[in-house]
Parts: structure tokens; sequence; C-alpha cells
């Protein structure tokens, strides 16, 4: 990923820290080759990740990427639904409103 495909505040800190975005990067590397869960199932569970931790910017950022790589909507949305009785409703909800944020932009 370009620095240009960032979110603008994480393109902000690659551009202005980019030893520290470097070593992040070598992070999420070393931490996607750990086990051994293929590419799709990393990718929901970053969004699921991002659900339970409340990051609206992070579920957009995982939602654009999981479509890019072909995962479809539906079990994006399913994601969300799987957070209702999880996280609570309103989070479920909201987590389904981010998520169509981008879905509905495509």
């Amino acid at each position: 990923m370009s620095h240009h495909d960032l979110p603008s505040g994480a393109g902000k800190v690659a551009d202005d820290y980019p030893e520290v975005w470097r070593a992040y990067a070598s992070l999420g590397k070393a931490c996607a080759e750990a086990g051994p869960l293929d590419a799709r199932t990393r990718r929901l569970v970053k969004l699921a990740l991002s659900i339970g931790g409340g990051s609206e910017g992070a579920v957009h950022s995982h939602m654009r990427r999981a479509l890019e790589e072909g995962i479809e909507p539906e079990a994006l949305k399913q994601v969300a639904m799987l957070a209702i009785p999880t996280l609570g409703l309103p989070a479920g909800v909201a987590a389904l409103t981010w998520i169509e944020d981008i879905t509905d932009r495509r």
C-alpha cells in the first residue's frame, strides 16, 4: 500500500515519520505471517477487531482493502451482524453503517 492510499492521518504519519512507518509495516507483516490463517481470514479478523475496537476509520480501511481483494460485501456485512450478540446491538448497527459507508459508494 502506498502512502497515497492511506487515510489522511496515517498517510501523514508515513510521510512525516518514515522510519516509524516502516517499523509499523514490518510489524504488521510479521504478525500476518505468524500463523496459518489465509489472507481472506486475516482480513475478516482484522475487520472484526476494528469493529470490536470501535474504530470507524479502521473499519473503513479494512472494508476498502477487503473489497479490493474480492471479498463479497455479504460476508463483510455478516461480520457486523456477528458483532451484535457479542458487542451489543448499538455496536453492531454502528459497524453495519460503517461497512455500508464503503459498500454503498461502489
